[in-house]
């Protein structure tokens, strides 16, 4: 079963409801995870290109994966957080704009349901059911006015999410260095476009892509990105 597939019976729908939205971090982790290989692989193939030493190769990847990894989820983090305060400021003001304005409220509240195809009667008994609540009230126009969601996705849990595939998938283009492995260039490119296709293939899971589009898709991106690494790290050895 489809993970949005679900029952409707009175009593599963009661609690499917009850329980309050469910948020994908997937973009987190997708975003970590594609940068983490990208950029390790960057380093690799720039220090390759440069003609530096595997020791070198390790020192400054593992150094990546620490240092950008945290900044990318710290980064996160922060941005999620701004979402919960930007949520928070728009509902003072229309809490505020509903003490000091309450029938151009009603009014908005009105004009947007009449866009949606009420009329008379029936858009006068929403206007009343909405505006009888004040909770009710501010949470509709959050949503229609302002297109904002009714919650924002943890911070603690989008930072996770990105810091921790950022370290899994950028591991990655280092691993034949670390097991000093012969050809590790070509094994570290290897394992990178590998891990490119794998998280494309993955995401699809939750989209109407065919997997294997979905993986080549990311591999060709990827594959671009380390391209262009490996030519500055080349053209930077050639200008030394």
């Amino acid at each position: 079963m489809d993970d949005m597939d679900h029952e409707h019976s009175p009593e599963a729908i009661k609690e499917r409801l009850s329980a309050g939205p469910r948020h994908s971090y997937l973009r987190d982790w997708v975003y970590g995870g594609i940068d983490g290989a990208v950029t390790t692989f960057a380093v690799v193939a720039g220090v390759v290109g440069a003609q530096l030493s595997p020791r070198v190769i390790l020192i400054i990847g593992v150094a990546n994966i620490v240092a950008d990894g945290f900044s990318m989820a710290a980064s996160n983090y922060l941005g999620t957080r701004t979402e919960h305060e930007e949520l928070r400021r728009v509902e003072a003001i229309e809490h505020r704009h509903i003490d000091e304005f309450p029938e151009g409220e009603r009014e908005e509240v009105r004009q947007i349901f009449r866009e949606k195809g009420f009329e008379g009667e029936d858009l006068e008994r929403v206007v009343s059911l909405i505006t009888a609540d004040r909770e009710r009230w501010v949470r509709t126009m959050l949503t229609e006015e302002y297109g904002l969601p009714q919650e924002v996705r943890s911070a603690r849990l989008a930072a996770l999410s990105t810091f921790s595939a950022f370290l899994l998938c950028g591991l990655a283009p280092l691993v034949p260095f670390i097991l000093g492995a012969a050809e590790a260039f070509g094994l570290a490119a290897l394992l990178t476009g590998a891990v490119f296709f794998a998280i494309g293939s993955i995401k699809s899971v939750w989209s109407t892509i065919p997997w294997w589009r979905s993986g080549l898709t990311t591999l060709a991106l990827g594959s671009v990105a380390a391209a262009l690494a490996y030519a500055v790290g080349v053209l930077l050895q050639r200008l030394a």
